[in-house]
């Protein structure tokens, strides 16, 4: 639901009711655009948070907890100043307008004064507006007179609410007549010509009382009908709040602030989460990007290093030829010995040197090749293996469903020194537990990251069967069968998960590897999560991730 002043209208008669005779103990402001009131009221502690952004603007209650900003901007400072212990006298919207102000008994040692806190919801807009005696004291965004603006945020400046529109109150019969008699779509004509009516409202509208709607119907949906305040959800998700809704898939909650509360909490914890994943991603791909870089290196080695038999062989044949060469010679022509068909090759000399010069030149080149090849194989071995690492954890992102699934592999990559936390956690989160299945009386456990995968395997029974796929990074995948000969459907159904949770998730018949525990090995000083297997089977599934089988 768009924040238009209709939507607006149930909001502050609900945060009238929840917030007048309540006491504001404390004041932060979470980002640049948002505001956090701690309330104190007869009813406990209350949280408004006043998001001004263009994207969400709103007023509400009791979203997730965010942490504030290390340094208090300078509007936060000016309203703990004038509003710590501010009680709240009333909450307004004036003239149906998308604005809330808050009218505020501040009382200090020295004097005591009522001020009026405007919050303007108006989409990029948006404003927070302090004022006493109708003169701006201080402003979240603030203009200037050299900006060309309309109406002045400045301090000192006298407040003023923006210019009304030239549109039809939805009380006035007569003008809503008029407008109802004009040709064009009824939706349009509404929401154009109707004060504080947004497309989405307008549409409930039709929704109701259908293409003949009339003066009469419109002033009783805004004003007369009881409010029904719900969640609308699209495939399956939370994709709108509104006061009243005629969309089939919906949750009912019991006033506006909830629905409202619910529907920003959810796309919060949306947000939060493919930022941090996001994050994260980026700094496993600069590590991936930066391995791959270093093992092209290691292979263009390799190459020269592949004609290292070829000196070795120069250098052969010119201690074989030793009698017949001089120094002062730029190359001669040998015999290749190893060559069934006794082929020439041509061998170049430095004629400053000796022929056994010569010689000792090319062995000591094809002796520090073989040097280096053996040296250089080893670094492509350990290339190799953190850059298997670095995709397993770039799978283990990809799976993430929720920021507790990101929890352990943030500490992982803290741990290799690949991502670095800016903010200081005051309190460590509870890892999330293994996706636990139950099906047929059989336990199913699945890890979400490397670190999980490490403890699963290592919990479970010896003869308790071991899944991962073939070729693909994936979950480590368990099933508990203590004791019991697992029947092949519940097999196929762990292997499906396994899938799923993989790499190979968006195709078809993938392999999946089963074996019994105790055939499944950590080597010393491997990765997180790496292991080895013998004595195993292969099953090719197609990814299911059968999530009405998970555990609540």
């Amino acid at each position: 639901m768009p924040q238009d002043a209709f939507t607006i209208k149930y909001v502050c008669t609900e945060l009238k009711k929840a917030l007048t005779g309540g006491k504001i103990s404390k004041i932060v402001q979470p980002s640049r655009e948002e505001l956090t009131f701690i309330i104190y009221t007869a009813n406990g502690n209350v949280k408004l948070d006043a998001c001004l952004s263009a994207r969400a603007a709103r007023l509400s209650l009791g979203e997730t907890e965010k942490p504030a900003l290390q340094t208090p901007p300078n509007f936060c400072m000016l309203l703990r100043k004038h509003l710590q212990n501010a009680e709240i006298l009333d909450v307004v919207q004036p003239d149906f307008e998308r604005i809330i102000y808050f009218d505020l008994k501040c009382v200090s040692d020295f004097s005591s004064s009522v001020m009026r806190l405007y919050f303007e919801i108006m989409g990029k807009y948006s404003n927070a507006v302090l004022t006493e005696n109708g003169v701006i004291l201080g402003a979240l965004k603030t203009n200037s007179f050299g900006e060309n603006v309309k109406r002045l945020t400045l301090g000192g400046a006298k407040y003023s609410l923006p210019e009304p529109q030239e549109k039809i109150p939805p009380d006035d019969i007569k003008g809503l007549e008029e407008v109802l008699l004009t040709e064009g779509e009824r939706i349009k004509l509404i929401c154009d010509r109707v004060k504080g009516i947004a497309y989405a409202t307008a549409a409930e509208m039709l929704c109701v009382y259908g293409e003949n709607i009339s003066a009469e119907n419109i002033r009783d949906y805004v004003y007369n009908l009881s409010a029904e305040p719900c969640v609308v959800y699209c495939d399956g998700e939370p994709c709108d709040f509104k006061v009243r809704s005629n969309s089939a898939a919906q949750k009912k909650y019991a006033n506006i602030l909830e629905a409202q509360s619910a529907y920003y909490s959810y796309l919060y914890e949306k947000r939060s989460f493919e930022t941090e994943r996001s994050k994260l991603e980026n700094a496993v791909n600069s590590a991936v990007k930066k391995t791959e870089k270093r093992l092209a290196g290691i292979n263009s080695k390799l190459l020269e290093c592949e004609g290292a038999e070829s000196i070795k062989l120069q250098g052969e044949l010119i201690t074989a030829n030793i009698y017949a060469l001089e120094r002062g010679m730029k190359c001669f022509s040998a015999v290749n010995y190893y060559d069934p068909e006794q082929c020439k090759i041509k061998i170049a000399l430095d004629e400053t040197l000796t022929p056994a010069q010569n010689a000792q030149k090319y062995y000591k080149r094809y002796a520090k090749l073989k040097r280096t090849y053996i040296s250089v194989s080893e670094q492509k071995n350990e290339a190799e293996q953190r850059l298997n690492y670095l995709q397993s954890i770039a799978a283990s992102i990809l799976s993430a469903e929720n920021k507790a699934d990101l929890f352990e592999i943030e500490e992982e990559l803290v741990s290799l020194g690949l991502y670095r936390t800016i903010e200081i956690k005051k309190k460590k989160p509870v890892a999330p537990p293994f996706r636990e299945y139950f099906y047929q009386g059989f336990k199913i456990v699945a890890g979400r990251n490397n670190l999980q995968n490490e403890r699963l395997t290592k919990g479970l029974a010896p003869d308790d069967l071991w899944l991962h796929t073939q070729k693909y990074h994936s979950s480590h995948v368990g099933i508990i069968g203590e004791g019991r000969e697992v029947p092949e459907s519940v097999l196929a159904v762990a292997a499906e998960i396994c899938a799923y949770y993989s790499d190979g998730r968006g195709g078809t018949k993938i392999p999946v590897d089963y074996a019994k525990k105790k055939f499944v090995k950590k080597p010393p000083k491997s990765n997180t999560g790496f292991v080895i297997y013998t004595d195993y089977n292969t099953v090719l599934v197609d990814p299911n991730g059968h999530t009405e089988l998970l555990k609540d």
